[in-house]
């Protein structure tokens, strides 16, 4: 044997696999690949103590929304200080790629509709050197990465590159559309797209208020890029089902039929949004009824779910109730001493709390009432608190209004302290269905959105979540074993996107590895910092016990910091033989 470039000796190897206890063992990397895993005693060029850490892969991140941000951002946080080594974006139908330049605008607004990425950011750190799908790789591919990124074809750019004006109001594409659409997404295919995304949910709208392109496109639509994506030989077509997230729910059983029709008539494996929403808090296990029947029929469907509740981060440095009511708009436009001042000035408070939202939309509705099932984040690892932790049990508590409560909640910490509304995966006050979506054997973990939701959630941390809270802390109800979350994160997401290379310790993977202080990892309160071009600002959220981050067999982080090394590159996915994940 060679001498390794690394080795990591007597650490507590998870490998990934899906069966595999953990062990004690060494990993010796040569050339950026793992070469052996075992009892070590060769020599080495570097040596690493890892007794008393867990040693897995690199998290594989499979929904993101890195589309912009990887112009600007080589680490892509808050994703690199929690462990991830490989993200996928271009989710739910928004990119940036094909694009005219005459679109530029149009596809910035989709962005920052959709996904709440900051258009001033977005115009100011893209230098838009592409126009098709294969330029946009090529582009990105110049730039320096920490961690590999792949992505997805998104709908509503190829809609709008096919169709122009008409993508948005014109239902019905024609068969030539079709034919334009399934050769780019052929050619985007071939260029290394990792697949296909589509948005159908009306809750997915650009700042004009124009729903994706797409949203009610045809199923002949559908079929026509699914087949151009089985005919590559690779590849998923992702899509937020309408109804995904409580919109149109009447509809959202017809919906997951479509795909179903879809995956069958196209032959290409359909990644779907599965949450629990309010309305119809089982409505999700009618849906996995309808995946288990498809399964048994050959038919591939994957549900992707989330790791706990989706929700809003509300803060005075941000999005908060109180955000659009009149009296709060001059606050808005202070700088953050000067809201801060403002805000625990009497008058300005009375004021506020007396006020309320002129509109009429679904925010306004979300957002009426909120305080049953709102929270105090005391810290960043408390996504699963009892009732009684509510803002509205805490407000008869002390015989006060809840938005009172609440108000003065967000005060704390200098006016930086955060309140949660989990409004979609909580309905019960705990995280039980979220768990029994978890552990089904079809579905797929992608739910992180890391990335996007700049000014309301932060869910790129969730990787640390799931170790930590999971697997460790809970107690309001059972855990799931370490290995079986850590195979879920790294081997199975990997696997679902077909990326055989990495997301396991054994011989030939990429040596993509997370050092952890398992006792002591710990996901810190969430940020908001004015980092994005044009000083726009963002909610991030890092973590705590990462000793070491290496990517293809460099260390990129130690104990939290970057290291300055960037090993990443641009993934391109391609045909390959389709195995079982190990």
């Amino acid at each position: 044997m060679a001498e390794f470039d690394i080795v990591i000796h007597g650490g507590t190897v998870v490998d990934g696999s899906a069966d595999a206890k953990a062990t004690t063992a060494d990993i010796g990397i040569i050339g950026g690949r793992i070469a052996e895993v075992g009892k070590i005693t060769s020599r080495a060029k570097r040596t690493i103590d890892a007794d008393g850490l867990l040693v897995t892969p690199g998290f594989v991140d499979i929904h993101t929304h890195y589309d912009g941000q990887v112009s600007w951002d080589p680490l892509l946080s808050p994703s690199f200080h929690n462990g991830v080594t490989s993200v996928i974006m271009g989710n739910c139908g928004v990119g940036f790629a094909p694009v005219r330049k005459t679109d530029h605008e149009e596809l910035i607004k989709l962005m920052e509709g959709v996904e709440e990425i900051p258009g001033t950011a977005l115009h100011d750190g893209m230098t838009w050197d592409w126009e098709s799908y294969p330029e946009y790789l090529d582009a990105l591919d110049k730039r320096a990465h920490a961690i590999d990124i792949g992505g997805l074809l998104a709908h509503g750019a190829l809609r709008t590159y096919v169709m122009g004006n008409r993508a948005g109001h014109q239902l019905v594409a024609d068969p030539a559309d079709n034919r334009e659409m399934a050769r780019l997404t052929r050619e985007a295919m071939d260029a290394g797209a990792f697949g296909v995304s589509s948005s159908r949910s009306l809750f997915h709208r650009s700042t004009s208020g124009e729903l994706v392109p797409g949203t009610y496109a045809e199923e002949d639509e559908l079929v026509a890029i699914g087949q151009a994506v089985r005919e590559s030989g690779h590849g998923v077509f992702e899509i937020v089902p309408m109804g995904a997230g409580g919109d149109n729910f009447g509809n959202h059983i017809s919906e997951i039929k479509l795909l179903k029709r879809l995956a069958q008539r196209s032959g290409v494996e359909v990644i779907f949004t599965l949450l629990q929403y309010n309305e119809r808090p089982d409505a999700w296990r009618e849906i996995l009824d309808i995946v288990e029947d498809a399964h048994k029929e050959g038919i591939r469907m994957k549900p992707g779910v989330f790791g706990r509740g989706v929700g809003v981060l509300f803060s005075f440095q941000s999005t908060n109730p109180f955000s659009r009511f009149p009296s709060y708009a001059p606050l808005a436009k202070m700088s953050y001493a000067d809201r801060n001042r403002a805000l625990r000035d009497p008058a300005i408070r009375a004021a506020i709390l007396a006020d309320h939202d002129p509109n009429k939309d679904e925010w306004a509705r979300l957002s009426l009432n909120p305080w049953p099932e709102t929270y105090f984040l005391k810290d960043g690892s408390d996504y699963e608190p009892t009732a009684d932790q509510s803002i509205e049990a805490i407000a008869k508590r002390e015989g006060r209004p809840p938005k009172e409560v609440g108000y003065d909640l967000m005060l704390q910490n200098e006016g930086r302290a955060f309140l949660h509304f989990p409004f979609i995966g909580y309905t019960h006050g705990d995280l039980g269905a979220v768990g029994e979506m978890l552990k089904h054997p079809l579905t797929v973990i992608s739910g992180s959105d890391a990335g996007a939701h700049c000014s309301t959630i932060c869910d790129g941390a969730m990787p640390t979540f799931m170790l930590a809270h999971w697997t460790r802390d809970r107690t309001r109800g059972p855990k799931l074993p370490l290995e079986w979350m850590v195979h879920k994160q790294t081997r199975h997401t990997a696997m679902t996107l077909n990326m055989p290379d990495r997301g396991l310790l054994r011989p030939g993977m990429i040596a993509d590895i997370n050092l952890i202080d398992y006792q002591n990892l710990k996901l810190l309160l969430p940020e908001y910092v004015n980092d994005l071009p044009s000083g726009a600002g963002r909610l991030v959220q890092r973590a705590s016990g990462y000793v070491k981050t290496f990517k293809s067999g460099v260390v990129i982080s130690e104990n939290g910091v970057d290291t300055g090394a960037r090993p990443g590159r641009i993934l391109r996915s391609a045909p390959e033989k389709r195995v079982a994940a190990a």
